[in-house]
């Protein structure tokens, strides 16, 4: 196969970029895009951006960061300019990530944090990663070096290399004035520079500016139903990641856990959505076996039970489950595991909404736009989604997928037990090596 690069244009480069050329002048080029542009092409450049991004990331001779896409284009006089577009498929000097599927870290933790660093393309923190996993934990938080919140995140700004995006939700996203909201995410848009910050913003339902403070006080429970939502509230963070995406931010849209939200969610132009497993699958194995147990039985123990686990989880308000009958009760549950497909093969695993979201994005027109699957415990949460990965119907969609998981339950799916046993033998080997 006949093989073209930047090289074989054989004419100079720009005048006073030529340090810049020299790292992409072996940049493979097409050979049809080459015999089009032979006789064209005067000159090799590159765009401002590709200063910008060399310079902000004060990035080796003869190298481009990872993180970015290598691009062409043609600009006036005949000059071929490389530019560099942000896309965190891409590992050191253009090259393609080993995989089409990414990995993220869920942690706030600098210390978890570097060995697993070499490996993301992403990472991603909400207030209770950083604040009550990290910062307020002294067994994280060794010696409480770490004061607030952005003394850790400059620290893992630090750790992490250009290729790497950093998704850093709001504190405050029922924040009345708009302002303040942009100036939180300004900070990390400097901290972070414009080509690594994600912005989290969370579907905000039921809760809004003027209820959120039922959640900080006493039983800490809303007293409206979660499907009892105004418009304004339930769409407020459809809308603000809308703003902020017309703003120039990529945006993390987060706390999606049933399939429906979805269509109404890419309205919004998210960079990131997000399929959550772990709180679901368990509340869907608690309803099957109440349900069960209560057909099995005929005991109303066990729909008493699912009441105050459903209670529990916010599915009723405490009005609502003094008053509700048990009987619409193990209709409610009975109904929502219809929907999640929990009887079938395609939600048995608690995947129906990661399968459903993969198939809205393959129809979608928003080309950038990835799957970030969250929200992970067990033995069979990452083996099901690997598996899942290697399904036909999917192939074509693990270049849309990011995998996050705290480091340490990415780091399980390491191991096996023939690891040790063969370590066993290789150690014991070496030892009497002579």
């Amino acid at each position: 196969m006949i093989g073209c690069t930047l090289k074989t244009f054989g004419v100079p480069a720009v005048r006073g970029e030529e340090s810049y050329v020299n790292r992409v002048i072996d940049m493979p080029v097409e050979l049809a895009d080459y015999a089009a542009l032979k006789d064209i092409v005067k000159f090799v450049g590159v765009t401002d951006e590709f200063k910008n991004v060399i310079e902000t990331f004060k990035t080796p001779e003869g190298e481009t960061p990872a993180g970015f896409k290598r691009t062409f284009n043609l600009a006036a006089d005949g000059v071929l300019q490389v530019d560099l577009v942000r896309d965190i498929a891409y590992d050191t000097n253009g090259v393609l990530r080993p995989t089409k599927v990414l990995f993220s870290a869920d942690t706030a933790n600098p210390y978890e944090l570097r060995p697993i660093a070499p490996l993301l393309a992403n990472l991603t923190c909400n207030p209770g990663i950083v604040y009550d996993l990290f910062i307020n934990n002294p067994k994280a938080n060794v010696g409480g070096l770490y004061k607030d919140r952005d003394e850790v995140m400059q620290e893992i700004s630090n750790i992490l290399g250009p290729g790497c995006d950093i998704s850093v939700e709001l504190n405050n996203p029922f924040e009345k004035d708009y302002s303040l909201i942009q100036e939180e995410a300004a900070k990390f848009r400097e901290m972070f520079s414009k080509y690594r910050v994600v912005v989290k913003v969370p579907h905000t339902g039921a809760v809004s500016p003027e209820n959120v403070g039922q959640l900080l006080e006493g039983e800490k429970k809303l007293d409206r139903s979660y499907q009892d939502v105004t418009t304004e509230d339930a769409l407020r963070g459809h809308n603000l990641c809308k703003r902020l995406t017309d703003e120039g931010y990529r945006i993390n849209f987060t706390l999606m856990f049933e399939p429906y939200q979805t269509l109404m969610a890419l309205q919004a132009k998210p960079y990131f959505i997000n399929t959550f497993l772990r709180h679901r699958l368990m509340q869907s194995q608690k309803m099957a076996q109440c349900c069960a147990a209560y057909e099995a039985t005929g005991d109303k123990k066990h729909l008493e039970d699912l009441l105050a686990f459903l209670a529990k989880n916010d599915f009723y308000t405490p009005a609502e489950a003094a008053t509700v009958s048990l009987s619409a009760v193990y209709d409610f549950a009975k109904h929502l595991l219809k929907y999640r497909l929990f009887e079938d093969r395609q939600g048995s695993d608690g995947l129906d909404g990661m399968r459903h979201n993969l198939r809205v994005l393959r129809n979608c027109n928003l080309e950038d736009t990835r799957l970030i699957v969250c929200s992970m415990e067990g033995p069979d949460n990452y083996p099901d989604i690997d598996k899942l990965l290697a399904e036909p119907e999917f192939q074509d969609m693990n270049k849309k997928v990011v995998i996050t998981a705290e480091p340490n339950y990415l780091a399980r799916f390491t191991s096996t037990n023939q690891v040790i046993s063969y370590q066993r033998r290789f150690m014991n080997a070496a030892k009497g090596m002579k």
